[in-house]
């Protein structure tokens, strides 16, 4: 997945040796990842960030892009488990935006979500089916199909349950499917740009339209040029497979509540 580094500002020609050399000399360690291994972020500011990981010291590195989201979004478990990729990894199907009561199914702004969460220590031996976390994240482009008019972007696909202005998410979920990955078709609402401050390189968050929140989503420059995709706009709709990660903001008991003890 290194090539999802071009999302943040890295060319395709990013040496990754250096690149993680650079996260062991000036990184810190990330947060609820192992007391094994090695496991840095690397801020690249704004809330970008290099993540580069290994398990052990005869594993190869793993280089992966990571943004801090003040997004949340509430999201009913339906299953958890870990990833095969890391031991503090943990891949969630839900449902986003459920009903304070009754099935999500059956709610018009719920749908179904599928990520990776990168702070797994966090989670309970067990949680329930139906628990309601929130979560922080931003997608990660594996392929951008289209960008362009909503009659070009939104045509429906497969069982994808459709949004009021056309839009829909739908996980992945054949087996030789990443874990994390949903296929969609958002409308972009806002363009923002920042910087990566390590190669000066321009990059750009899609604020795309979904109900109730936004969804935060990273293309690469480079893959959109190859592909004769126009650079996304404001008012434009974009379609392609993206790589959903983040962390849990909230949902979790905290250790004085898991303790059963009041303090003060």
């Amino acid at each position: 997945m290194e090539f999802l580094l071009e999302c943040i500002g890295f060319s395709p020609e990013v040496d990754l040796d250096a690149l993680v050399q650079l996260a062991r000399e000036r990184g810190e360690r990330a947060p609820w990842r192992g007391p094994q291994g090695e496991h840095l972020r690397l801020a690249l500011g704004e809330g970008l960030e290099v993540r580069a990981d290994r398990e052990s010291d005869g594993e190869p590195w793993s280089v992966h892009p990571y943004f801090q989201s003040d997004q949340r979004l509430r999201v009913a478990v339906e299953t958890v488990r870990q990833t095969g990729e890391s031991h503090y990894d943990a891949l969630l199907v839900g449902w986003a935006n459920p009903p304070l009561a009754g099935h999500p199914s059956l709610d018009p702004s719920a749908y179904p979500l599928s990520a990776i969460v990168t702070d797994a220590r966090r989670l309970p031996r067990s949680l329930a089916r139906g628990h309601v976390l929130a979560l922080s994240l931003a997608g990660f482009a594996l392929d951008v199909e289209r960008v362009g008019s909503r009659e070009s972007v939104a045509a429906r696909r497969g069982p994808a349950r459709r949004f009021e202005d056309g839009g829909w998410v739908q996980p992945l979920g054949g087996p030789d499917d990443p874990g994390g990955c949903v296929e969609l078709a958002l409308c972009i609402e806002r363009v923002e740009e920042r910087a990566n401050a390590l190669t000066g390189s321009r990059v750009t968050l899609l604020h795309t339209r979904a109900p109730q929140r936004p969804l935060v989503l990273f293309a690469s420059p480079w893959q959109l040029e190859v592909d004769e995709l126009a650079a996304p706009r404001a008012g434009d709709w974009i379609r392609g497979v993206f790589l959903l990660t983040g962390r849990i903001a909230g949902g979790l008991r905290t250790a004085v509540e898991r303790a059963g003890t009041a303090f003060g």
